[in-house]
This record gives C-alpha cells, structure tokens and sequence, in this order.
C-alpha cells in the first residue's frame, strides 16, 4: 500500500508536524514502540476548531476534527519516519478525549474520524486498538485531542 498514493487520493495534504508547546517532546521512543503526545485540529499552533461536542459543535463537524487531528498525528510520523512509511509496522493504540457536555454520548462517534483516517491512509497497518472518552474541556479550547501509540522496523 503506497501511503503517500492514498493521501494525494484523498486529497490530504500533510502539514508539517507540530513542535511541542511545553516541557515535552513530541515522541518518545522506546524501542520499536513510539508515544505520540496528543494532538487537536491545530495548524501554526493555533486551533481550527474551538468548542465542546453537544454544545455548539455536532457529532459531524466533531468528526472532521478528529479527522484533522489525525492528519497532525500522521504529519508528526512521517517526520519522525523520515518520509519511509515503509517502517510503519502498525498503529497500536489511539486514545481520543472529546471535550462535551455532560449529556453527550457519542465520544466513540466522534474518534471515528481519526479510526476510519487513519484506516484509509494506511490500510491493515492502520487498524488499532482505541479508547475514547468524555472530558469537560481541552487546552485551548480544542474538542478533542488524540494520541497514538505505534510499531516501527527498527533500524539496523
């Protein structure tokens, strides 16, 4: 499966991978398995969507954010790839906060986007474990915030 194929037919374009915005690294790795800090629909640092699910954004336009959040996580292993997406063993584990009110339930709904994203992008090797859960707000006033756990080939 050609990666960077699946993007341009998707009509993604990677931005660049965000640096950290505190006293944190972006990825730590340990041995062929990788932590990607948490990432939100940002570009330049800055939030493209604000809010909390069940207030004023819906299920679908939280979707598109998950969506986008996804396209920040893949941009940060491409980088940390360098470009070799044949390294990408899988993706282990994606964890979604969603940011809603109390009575909203369709958190699961809502980290679709960032599942059936990265299924798309990557095939098989997309596939993974998922947790996805409620919280009252996010920094910045983002509505949800992903992170991933991945397998990479190690290099030799």
């Amino acid at each position: 499966m050609n990666v960077e194929e699946n993007l341009k037919k998707l009509g993604i374009e990677l931005p660049v991978g965000p640096a950290p915005m505190a006293n944190y690294v972006s990825v730590q790795k340990a041995g062929s398995l990788w932590f990607f800090s948490g990432a939100g629909p940002l570009k330049d640092g800055k939030a493209t969507v604000k809010g909390r699910l069940g207030e004023n954004l819906t299920t679908e336009e939280g979707y598109r954010a998950a969506r986008e959040a996804g396209t920040v996580l893949l941009a940060s292993l491409k980088r940390e790839l360098d470009g070799d997406w044949d390294r990408l063993e899988q993706i282990v584990k994606v964890q979604g906060f969603v940011a809603s009110t109390d009575d909203y339930y369709e958190q699961p709904k809502v980290i679709n986007g960032v599942s059936d994203l990265f299924a798309e992008v990557l095939g098989e090797r997309g596939r993974h474990a998922r947790t996805a859960l409620g919280t009252n707000v996010l920094p910045f006033e983002l509505p949800l915030e992903v992170e991933m756990i991945v397998k990479v080939k190690e290099e030799n």
